[in-house]
């Protein structure tokens, strides 16, 4: 359903005074702040990234096999830190609209595959 005129007037006036009395906020219900953090903390994950394979070159050339676990340890922390944190990024990008249901909602293109299909098969 979409909305007259009148709607969006009063809409972007609603919006407009929420962005004067409190930006922050309004940043957050946008998702900008969302994303920067998730990017800014996949990054950092990207260092440490390159400092565990520091970490891990350095044991095998020293041949100590503790320091070389120690940075594979490192390593697979630092890319699950990076992963969540690139999906988190993505999600508070995308917002689930009519055309496109989120996840788990019907329409998403899955069926359960315990239901009853319609075609006989």
């Amino acid at each position: 359903m979409a909305l007259s005129e009148e709607e969006l007037r009063m809409l972007q006036q609603m919006e407009r005074a929420l962005v004067e009395e409190d930006p922050k906020f309004a940043s957050t219900l946008r998702g900008t702040t969302l994303r920067r953090s998730a990017r800014q903390r996949a990054i950092l994950a990207g260092v440490v990234f390159v400092a565990g394979v520091a970490v891990l070159m350095t044991g095998a050339v020293m041949r100590q096999t503790i320091v070389g676990i120690i940075g594979f340890v490192v390593m697979l922390a630092a890319a699950t830190v990076a992963l969540g944190a690139l999906r988190r990024g993505a999600q508070a990008q995308a917002e689930p609209s009519p055309d496109h249901p989120a996840h788990g909602e019907p329409g998403n293109g899955f069926r359960n595959p315990f239901d009853r299909r319609d075609d006989g098969l």
